[in-house]
């Protein structure tokens, strides 16, 4: 039973899109507002691609990159503070925090599909190159 477990959450892990549909699946079983749904799906799916993509990149090409993908965060967290201090006079903690999330989910999910595409695409060239 723990095998099972251990499966399940190393394939979440590894392909949060599953976690995506899975959460979108189950929010909208409880009838829940397919707006908050997304944004929760979303919202889990960023926390998940946030160790998947050095997963990935470590497993198909040998390179670690999570000091440097946590320095991104970081600055983008800092540009959109700055910014948002900019725009207006007082600071609204909860819609930045919504606000960077959402645009990690965004820059995450591109760079998730774009090392699955190249991963693929290298993965059937290999393939090819045996034979």
């Amino acid at each position: 039973m723990i095998l099972f477990f251990q499966y399940l959450v190393a394939t979440i892990i590894v392909c949060p899109i599953i976690a995506f549909i899975t959460v979108l699946l189950i929010c909208r079983k409880l009838r829940i507002k397919k707006h908050k749904a997304i944004g929760l799906a979303a919202d889990i799916t960023t926390f998940l691609m946030f160790f998947s993509i050095p997963i990935a990149l470590q497993g198909l090409w040998n390179i670690g990159i999570l000091m440097p993908m946590l320095i991104v965060v970081l600055v983008i967290a800092i540009v959109f503070t700055y910014v948002d201090w900019r725009t207006k006079k007082e600071i609204e903690v909860k819609p930045l925090l919504k606000k960077i999330w959402r645009f990690y989910f965004l820059l995450f999910s591109i760079t998730y599909f774009i090392i699955w595409i190249v991963g693929i695409t290298h993965s059937v060239m290999m393939f090819m190159m045996v034979d």
